[in-house]
């Protein structure tokens, strides 16, 4: 993720900070002082948020961990002052695997529940425990502490996408009914659940409001992604490769490549070296070396030079996950033959298609 510092790596995951992680640090020692705390008080209020982010990291581990153990890696941990978040290259089809890296992270929490409860110091009576959730002291730090955790694991359960609560749904509805149909009715009892947290946020915690956003935004992209993939499935790359695509040599100047742009409806170009692909060059790529350098560098210096090969025979729908996270221009291969191009656009456009003809 952009703007991020990067912490270290952890069983062979980068994990990072968002830069707005330090806004809320700043907030926090902010608000202590506004508030007339002294030194000592807003030491232990910033230890206390720094304590929890370990925490939620701990929660991503869960889930990162989990996926291994079902072959699939984490990109990387990014903390947020919204939480943290885990990018897996995919998430498991199979509904056992969802649910038990799902629910990884939320155990997570719990067994720090489990951990702090024997060393946690009660007082006698419900009323006067509830009271320790006030500034954070040395006295009710781990008291504190512990039911943050029990609030984080019982709030990413609710049963409404993205959160865990959302995949743990789909992945048990998932056991009795194909993958998208799952989505889809967990998706909306998600979306439900969203506009109850707006409209409490305008009668509470204004901060319900952007949860309730994030959370119906979220679902409706769940949505959309999976309604694709199923449209996507049984077909393959050979099914909606452009084999008509224009090509550029990487010896030209950025100046032929601006004519190219100007002169078609191509957007992005195949780079070729004796007749070999050895890279990409999309319009975006063209305008940001025009700016900065002018019409005569050579294009093999400014090129994309990760070029992505992908087989004609291979699922289609693999190849839209590759798209998500590869942005560009794909050739595309039969037998080490050069026969077409794919990128998202044209996936996109397949999806439109198919859609519009099951609608019908």
């Amino acid at each position: 993720m952009k703007y991020s510092l990067q912490l270290g790596n952890i069983f062979g995951i980068k994990v990072q900070i968002h830069w707005t992680f330090l806004i809320l640090l700043g907030w926090i020692v902010f608000s202590n002082m506004r508030a007339g705390s002294g030194a000592e008080q807003t030491m232990w209020s910033v230890l206390f948020i720094l304590t929890i982010f370990a925490c939620v990291t701990l929660h991503e581990f869960g889930h990162a961990l989990a996926a291994k153990r079902f072959g699939i890696k984490t990109k990387d941990i990014t903390l947020l002052p919204i939480g943290g978040l885990a990018r897996l290259e995919s998430i498991p089809e199979k509904p056992k695997e969802e649910l038990i890296v799902a629910i990884a992270g939320p155990l997570v929490n719990i067994l720090i529940v489990a951990a702090l409860y024997p060393i946690v110091h009660f007082t006698s009576d419900i009323t006067s425990s509830i009271k320790q959730l006030t500034a954070i002291t040395s006295e009710n730090f781990l008291f504190n502490l512990m039911f943050i955790n029990l609030w984080l694991a019982v709030f990413n359960l609710i049963p409404a996408f993205p959160m865990d609560g959302g995949r743990v749904l789909r992945a048990l509805l998932s056991f009795n009914m194909e993958r998208h149909k799952a989505t889809a009715i967990a998706a909306r009892i998600g979306q439900l659940l969203a506009i109850g947290f707006v409209i409490l946020g305008f009668f509470s915690n204004p901060f319900l409001i952007f949860i309730g956003l994030f959370i119906f935004l979220g679902a409706q992209a769940e949505t959309e992604y999976t309604q694709a993939k199923s449209i996507l499935k049984g077909f393959t790359v050979n099914d909606v490769l452009m084999k008509q695509y224009q090509t550029i040599s990487s010896g030209e100047t950025i100046k032929a490549a601006v004519s190219m742009l100007l002169n078609g409806q191509s957007k992005s170009f195949l780079v070729t070296d004796n007749g070999q692909a050895v890279g990409t060059l999309n319009r975006d790529e063209i305008i940001k070396a025009l700016s900065s350098q002018g019409e005569n560098l050579i294009i093999h210096n400014v090129m994309n030079k990760e070029l992505l090969f992908l087989k004609a025979e291979m699922p289609l729908e693999e190849a839209w996950q590759l798209m998500q996270q590869h942005k560009t221009l794909m050739p595309v291969f039969t037998n080490d033959k050069l026969v077409g191009t794919l990128d998202t656009e044209n996936i996109l456009e397949f999806i439109m298609v198919k859609g519009a003809i099951t609608k019908g």
